[in-house]
């Protein structure tokens, strides 16, 4: 994945979003922390994986790589805001292991990791854990930059419209 690309595109969506609402001197951290959890929750409600309980299937791929990319907006966003926007590539293992439900609980405990220490070492960590959810969500590096330039389009169109 591309991600000096998505840095410099989410950079620039942060930006026009900040300008327009007044809050470039504003401490947008812990909001951008919690909007990510919340995504992350979407992205599982949406995959079923930890409901046991029913036999619905999970959603199609379509939903599952759109809400999959609103958790890369905020990873993105909070890489840039601790200044880790130069990194070249976020590697993910190869072989997808464990279960999808493990995965969220790791991607999530990685979240609350970098949001107390901000550090880049945790950042990384919780990109790659993030991109190891992909593997087992069965997302390819294509499918994951066409749909986020896709929803990059859609997050200014929203702005235009006083989303």
């Amino acid at each position: 994945m591309n991600t000096k690309t998505l840095f410099k595109m989410q950079k620039e969506l942060d930006g026009h979003i900040e300008s327009k609402h007044g809050l470039e001197n504003e401490d947008l951290f812990d909001r951008k922390v919690l909007a990510l959890l919340v995504e992350i929750g979407e992205l599982a409600n949406e995959t079923r994986c930890f409901k046991f309980w029913s036999l619905k299937p999970s959603s199609e791929k379509d939903v599952i790589v759109e809400e999959f990319v609103d958790g890369i907006h905020f990873i993105l966003s909070l890489g840039i805001e601790c200044g880790f926007e130069n990194l070249d590539e976020i590697p993910s293992s190869a072989v997808s292991e464990g279960d999808t439900s493990s995965q969220f609980l790791k991607v999530y405990e990685n979240v609350q990791k970098f949001r107390s220490s901000r550090a880049e070492d945790d950042y990384v960590h919780l990109f790659k854990s993030y991109m190891d959810l992909a593997n087992l969500l069965g997302l390819t590096e294509d499918d994951m930059e066409q749909a986020y330039i896709k929803k990059n389009e859609v997050n200014y169109d929203r702005q235009r419209k006083g989303y």
